[in-house]
């Protein structure tokens, strides 16, 4: 996972040093030419890629902390586990959570929590001030204690 958290570091400013945005995705999706699409879906996201060209299809009743979540999930599906050539379709929250499951989810954590807003703020504040669920929070600091990031 250390070698995982290095290759995205590399690859997205800021990652785990500041809370990423929805416009941060927005420019790594055109820096690395993503097209997303936005609509209702039976599942919250997933990412895909068709005749050479990636996309990323986000269900469009989803806001604020757990768009952002699925947002950089399916960027980090992208980043990680896209295949040389062919068709390939990852989906968010369906099935068991396989290694490309859970390093996803710990990439999309740490976008929206990086370790220096950790070392920074007490966890009720982060519930309280900036809304995270104490879910998603357990699951941040299991992030940390288990990979040190």
């Amino acid at each position: 996972m250390r070698l995982i958290s290095e290759k995205i570091r590399n690859l997205i400013f800021g990652w785990n040093e500041r809370p990423l945005t929805e416009r941060d995705f927005y420019q790594l999706c055109k820096r690395f030419k993503v097209n997303v699409v936005e609509m209702p879906l039976r599942t919250n996201g997933f990412y895909y890629r068709v005749m050479g060209r990636d996309y990323i299809a986000i269900d469009s009743r989803l806001t604020g902390t757990e768009k952002l979540l699925v947002q950089f999930h399916e960027l980090a599906h992208l980043l990680l586990h896209t295949p040389e050539s062919g068709a390939t379709a990852n989906f968010h929250g369906v099935g068991r959570k396989t290694r490309p499951e859970l390093e996803a989810d710990a990439i999309a954590l740490c976008s929206l929590i990086p370790r220096t807003l950790l070392e920074d703020r007490d966890a009720i504040l982060l519930c309280e001030d900036d809304g995270f669920s104490s879910e998603i929070l357990a699951a941040r600091f299991e992030i940390l204690a288990k990979y040190g990031f």
